[in-house]
């Protein structure tokens, strides 16, 4: 499993003098601790520091001080804490100019962004693309080209990347930064940090960040958590809603990665092995029932404007979404059908995982309000806890961007664990 602070990593607690480590460790990881703080639950005065980390007050004057010079923190305006007594000072999150880049190569699309490190957006950008037809090498060479882009923006407007990550619809082995096997795109064994790094390095990009690649539907959780920190959700799902389905676990904090990195791979139950095959060579998967593919297949012919790639998708499912509304029998067939299919899968994770919540991303953010109060009622039927479990259903706010918003969140925990240069 892999702590989540609130997106990867979480801070042992912080430690004295008298602790095994040596002091720089200890103050490292007790200005992480603070950071971590500060971007979890927003801006804090010194004494509300001190009373959540468990930190002495003259010890958070000093790591706050030292974070100020830094450019980390910034110091607001006062806020009194009582009836009595001097306002104290707000720290809130600053960065320097600190961001991280994520990457996302999905089955459609290649996007890119940058995030800031209280997580606001300095730089997005996406490119329609059919990643299964145009093969590794031209999808590469379209990613270096876009990413290119991306850091020269960034260096234009003042901000320095500490990482970047890319995401994948597949299998991967995040040591050697490699796609292992992503049956939705078609590659297996590709080398995807180290070709990307060659591509920018031959393409006189300057001095590169640290280049990680992860699965997208992880990436996406860690996004989707995020999100909640602080609201006491502990035990996530996150389902992506693309051409693949796929599910970011998190269990008590902690993203769920299996003994192999499989864990996830739910678009894979073949949950009826008499309907459609399936890319990875079964029948009946889950994904070819309530993927993006089933759902515009079985709302429209082949010939229909919706399945045209070179118009966005999010303009195709607003179409989508505009049939429905005004009635027509088909799109409402189509939708019964998926949401029925959809209700049949979250209920089989939630009695095995009993999640807390369930955020349902990709195209599900568009269209999903349309069923969501079927698959509620779906829950509550079919899954054996009571109450579902107390299982809560909602719809991702970021859409097809969560990998991507992973990513960065990612490449920005750098900062957490190594405050300081």
């Amino acid at each position: 499993m892999t702590d989540l602070g609130t997106a990867t990593a979480s801070h042992a607690a912080p430690m004295d003098a008298s602790g095994t480590r040596d002091r720089a460790s200890i103050r490292r990881t007790n200005l992480g601790a603070v950071l971590e703080l500060l971007r979890d639950n927003g801006p804090r005065s010194r004494a509300q520091i001190a009373a959540d980390t468990g930190l002495p007050k003259p010890t958070v004057t000093s790591l706050v001080a030292e974070l100020v010079g830094l450019d980390l923190v910034r110091e607001g305006p006062a806020q009194r804490e009582g009836a009595v007594g001097r306002p104290g000072t707000l720290v809130h999150l600053d960065g320097g100019g600190l961001c991280g880049v994520g990457v996302e190569i999905s089955t459609s699309y290649v996007h890119v962004l940058a995030l800031a490190l209280d997580g606001s957006q300095v730089h997005a950008h996406r490119v329609p693309l059919a990643v299964r037809d145009e093969g590794p090498d031209a999808v590469l060479d379209l990613t270096a080209r876009h990413v290119a882009d991306c850091l020269a923006s960034l260096e234009r407007e003042g901000w320095r990347p500490v990482g970047l990550t890319l995401a994948v619809p597949g299998v991967v082995d995040s040591a050697s930064a490699t796609v292992t096997f992503a049956p939705g795109i078609g590659w297996r064994d590709v080398p995807v940090a180290d070709a990307l790094r060659a591509r920018l390095q031959r393409a006189g990009t300057g001095t590169l960040p640290p280049i990680a690649l992860d699965n997208d539907a992880k990436l996406a959780a860690l996004a989707e958590y995020a999100r909640v920190r602080g609201s006491g959700v502990r035990d996530m799902l996150s389902l992506t809603g693309e051409r693949g389905i796929g599910a970011g676990i998190v269990n008590d904090g902690r993203l769920l990665r299996g003994a192999d990195g499989f864990a996830g791979e739910v678009g894979h139950m073949p949950l009826d092995p008499a309907r459609d095959p399936c890319v990875c060579g079964r029948h009946g998967c889950w994904e070819t029932m309530v993927g993006l593919d089933a759902i515009l297949r079985l709302a429209a012919r082949g010939s229909d404007p919706l399945h045209d790639p070179d118009v966005a998708l999010e303009d195709r499912l607003a179409d989508l979404r505009h049939r429905a509304e005004a009635g027509d029998p088909r799109t409402l067939e189509a939708l019964d059908r998926v949401a029925h299919d959809l209700g049949l899968g979250l209920a089989l994770l939630a009695d095995v995982l009993n999640p807390r919540l369930i955020v349902l991303g990709g195209y599900f953010t568009y269209i999903g309000d349309l069923f969501l109060d079927r698959l509620r009622a779906m829950l509550r039927t079919r899954v054996m806890a009571p109450r579902a479990g107390g299982c809560e259903v909602r719809l991702s706010a970021l859409g097809f961007a969560a990998a991507a918003h992973g990513g960065a969140h990612l490449a920005l925990d750098a900062v957490y664990l190594r405050p300081v240069p």
